[in-house]
């Protein structure tokens, strides 16, 4: 899981969704995986 400041597909099967607030790429290849944002210290 890459965590970047901008999310972004790599391939054409890389889909970006938003769970939770999160946005998040889903793919078939586990190294396409990210999502944005820090690490959550500042969410209650």
């Amino acid at each position: 899981m890459k965590v970047r400041s901008s999310v972004r597909r790599i391939c054409e099967n890389c889909k970006i969704v938003r769970r939770k607030g999160v946005v998040r790429v889903i793919c078939s290849d586990p190294r396409h995986k990210q999502r944005q944002g820090c690490s959550g210290h500042d969410q209650p």
